[in-house]
């Protein structure tokens, strides 16, 4: 509908005021261990029908590049909606490869709030994924972590598991090592776990009992052989069809569990390809959030291989907005500008 023009926006926005987080604000707003509780809303609510939010739309740009739009409101609590773009290939000019915003909004006016940066919160959130789905599904006893990969992706899978188990040691892969190692300086002064570089890939999954993938694989860089019996793994890396960090040796072997059969069946190319080669059916998925609600057991023995994919959910991008709008609040932390 057009606006009359006797509807000044000054008077359509009066007393809008919005609240802008940067990235360290975000990180002191919310620190990993309520990301992961956040992490445990957004996944009830999407397994129990509690939140509304559309599949994702995904735009080709650049060289190699995804942007995203997403957005879900869950009950009369949450309200968010995101912009996020994916480039690979900054990797190489030295920029992040993820990078977007976050708009938080009240539930019942639909008005922004918040305004977040989207690349540190869809790290942050996906970390907290693995957190929750680690605490559930991983063995108690495990003491050895894995992250293969060396973006902030992988900085908050390691800062996740470490604050889901009392690890001892957490082995980082990369494609270059110069980046693995520098990531092995930074988690130095953030786990409780100590941080190793690792060469192969092979060593550092060996006898880890939790391993987090979150790189760009367009082939598997993980195989059942890797792992040890009664490893966990949390794969959350790949987003598109033609993207695998795993094989389908794996997916045969393990108990699997995802965020949402119905965002899989789209976008997770390991279980795509998996499905056309008849080697697993999405009545064998299991949603997380069953396993949170109590409808599913989950791990059923030391011995047996857990895999927990992940493409990322709007209502996770929700729950964290709206925890760390309303920490941010409570603290005083941020830049209130307003829209009037």
């Amino acid at each position: 509908m057009r606006r009359s023009s006797s509807a000044p926006l000054g008077a359509i926005l009066r007393g809008v005021k919005l609240l802008l987080l940067s990235a360290r604000d975000l990180a002191r707003a919310l620190p990993m261990s309520d990301a992961i509780e956040a992490a445990a809303r957004a996944y009830r609510a999407a397994s129990n029908g509690e939140a509304r939010a559309p599949l994702r739309t995904a735009i080709p740009a650049g060289e190699d590049g995804t942007t995203l739009l997403m957005g879900a409101a869950i009950g009369e609590e949450e309200l968010a909606a995101k912009i996020v773009s994916f480039f690979p290939s900054n990797a190489r000019k030295g920029a992040p490869t993820v990078s977007g915003l976050v708009i938080a909004m009240d539930p019942e006016t639909g008005a922004p709030r918040a305004l977040m940066p989207g690349g540190a919160l869809t790290a942050l959130r996906t970390g907290a994924a693995s957190g929750i789905a680690t605490r559930v599904l991983s063995q108690e006893r495990a003491r050895v972590g894995a992250v293969l990969g060396a973006g902030v992706q992988a900085r908050t899978q390691a800062l996740a598991i470490d604050a889901a188990r009392e690890l001892e040691e957490v082995r980082v892969w990369a494609r270059r090592p110069e980046a693995g190692e520098a990531l092995v300086d930074v988690l130095a002064g953030e786990l409780s776990a100590k941080p190793v570089f690792v060469e192969l890939a092979r060593d550092a999954v060996a006898d880890a009992e939790v391993i987090c993938t979150a790189t760009s694989a367009q082939e598997p860089l993980l195989t059942r052989e890797m792992l040890a019996p009664g490893a966990h793994v949390n794969a959350v890396g790949s987003f598109r069809p033609e993207m695998k960090e795993f094989d389908a040796g794996l997916i045969s072997a393990a108990s699997v569990f995802v965020d949402s059969v119905e965002a899989c069946l789209e976008e997770s190319g390991e279980l795509i390809a998996a499905l056309s080669d008849g080697v697993t059916s999405a009545s064998e998925w299991t949603e997380l959030g069953d396993v949170l609600e109590g409808r599913h057991a989950g791990r059923t023995s030391d011995e047996e291989l857990t895999l927990f994919k992940s493409v990322g959910l709007a209502p996770q991008d929700a729950c964290a907005a709206s925890a760390a709008l309303e920490a941010a609040e409570a603290q005083g932390v941020g830049q209130v500008v307003d829209l009037s």
